[in-house]
């Protein structure tokens, strides 16, 4: 087997890494979906000439008429609330990415050289593991990752940026990379150690998501070591490539309710949906 990890069960509930029956792309992802004639991203009309997202009508005074210059209250700088719905919305309408993680277990039949893995990391025997301790059991199977990898697949696996990882989600993050290492060892064909930019492509593709010129040209200056030079990334910067653009697609896909390649955001939703990627 590939990469040191044990062998995950058939059927094994995430699933990532097994390519999906149509990639996220111009065509809708689902059968029976309204069809686009527009390239995947493109608008459907030029951007309105007012700054991107500025509300509809002005927070406080109209224009050509001073704010009133009353202190800070419980509506924010002028007092009441506008009654034009430009506004944000409060914020305890939003899903906070720091909410705890609920208490989980071991899917049945798990490896027992994971359980004994996860077990060997929480020292302290509370049933989660933070981030370093993640760190150090990866690499205890010669998979050796930042931080800012490890906080990736925390988030991903947890929905959470409380920065830690219970036994169920400790499994997924075990089998998925397992996934993602064949994946990478597949498209690496000169057994280079890395993959260049049409290898990444195809393995993106495989893993159900076609992204174009652009962006990849984007993510390989990114995730290259060199700083774009080589025009290639190495493996532990291709899982955090795949971390990165997976967790952004899903989250797009929740809001793209119709299937359609397009999605409307609040400010604050879009802000909790990136901040997340850059923080990590």
């Amino acid at each position: 087997m590939s990469g040191g990890y044990p062998q995950r069960p058939a059927g094994y509930g995430y699933g990532y890494g097994a390519p999906p029956g149509q990639p996220y792309t111009a065509a809708p992802y689902t059968a029976g979906a309204p069809p686009t004639t527009q390239p995947y991203g493109a608008p459907s009309a030029p951007y309105a000439s007012a700054p991107y997202g500025a509300p509809s009508a002005p927070y406080s005074a109209p224009p050509g008429e001073k704010p009133p210059k009353d202190k800070y209250q419980t509506h924010g700088y002028g007092g009441a609330p506008p009654v034009h719905g430009g506004s944000y919305p409060p914020p305890g309408g939003y899903a906070t990415p720091f909410a705890s993680l609920l208490p989980s277990t071991f899917p049945p039949g798990t490896d027992p050289t994971i359980v004994a893995c996860f077990q060997m990391a929480d020292q302290d025997g509370s049933g989660l593991i933070d981030d370093k301790e993640l760190q150090r059991a990866l690499s205890s199977y010669n998979e050796s990752f930042s931080l800012r990898t490890v906080h990736l697949l925390m988030y991903l696996f947890t929905n959470s940026n409380t920065r830690k990882i219970g036994p169920k989600e400790f499994t997924s993050v075990f089998y998925s990379l397992q996934s993602w290492r064949d994946i990478f060892e597949r498209f690496d064909r000169d057994r280079s150690g890395k993959i260049d930019v049409n290898e990444l492509r195809e393995a993106l593709l495989s893993l159900g998501f076609a992204v174009s010129p652009v962006v990849l040209d984007l993510l390989v200056s990114k995730f290259d070591k060199t700083g774009g030079k080589s025009k290639a990334i190495e493996y532990d910067n291709f899982i955090e490539c795949c971390l990165t653009v997976k967790g952004l697609t899903e989250k797009f896909r929740e809001k793209d309710t119709t299937y359609s390649g397009n999605a409307t955001f609040t400010y604050e939703a879009f802000m909790l949906t990136v901040l997340p990627f850059l923080i990590a």
